[in-house]
């Protein structure tokens, strides 16, 4: 995507904030293919025959993005770390879910259902989740990072401006944070960051 449809996107973002309807159809086809993209991104991470497909996935986001009154939009970067936190939190819930359901939570689960085991997950979301939470507790910029980097997509440079910091900054405790996940992830105490 070029700086030009970049400004666009920023520019129809707080034409919406500031109440224009028109902008939201107008940015609404623009930032399909993004969201797509990062809902892809998401969902390649999850178990195979995962219930909740990609374009169910943009268009809860879709639906949550929209709703959010109280976001000043500050650019496409902005934008879309936000739509990657909204994703993560719809698949969270939806692990949590069919975690409940298959073990029980007050659900009548069916013979066939009892018969058909769950596939295994290649990533624990919740997991995942859990060990971002408790990063997040102890630097919440990392935390951040992962999420933009990891399920948002977005490059060192857009992390950088919505954070405010430079990009070697952003490379640095990118690393630092995927270290740290990985130690938390493989059962291991992970350092305190």
């Amino acid at each position: 995507m070029n700086d030009e449809s970049r400004g666009l996107i920023t520019r129809l973002l707080v034409e919406w904030r500031s109440g224009d309807e028109q902008a939201l159809a107008e940015l609404a086809p623009l930032i399909y293919r993004d969201l797509r993209r990062l809902a892809g991104s998401y969902l390649q991470h999850e178990r195979p025959g995962h219930t909740l497909e990609t374009r169910d996935l943009i268009h809860e986001a879709f639906l949550r993005l929209i709703d959010q009154q109280r976001v000043d939009w500050q650019s496409r970067a902005h934008f879309f770390a936000i739509a990657a936190q909204m994703m993560r939190r719809i698949l969270l819930d939806h692990a949590r879910r069919r975690s409940r359901v298959r073990h029980g939570g007050g659900q009548v689960i069916g013979l066939s259902q009892v018969d058909v085991p769950a596939p295994t997950p290649d990533l624990d979301v919740v997991a995942l989740d859990d060990a971002l939470s408790e990063l997040a507790r102890s630097d919440a910029t990392l935390a951040q990072i992962v999420e933009m980097r990891f399920f948002g997509g977005l490059e060192h440079d857009e992390i950088a401006a919505v954070l405010g910091v430079s990009n070697p900054t952003v490379r640095r405790r990118w690393r630092m944070a995927k270290a740290w996940l990985y130690e938390r992830l493989q059962g291991g105490e992970a350092a305190h960051v």
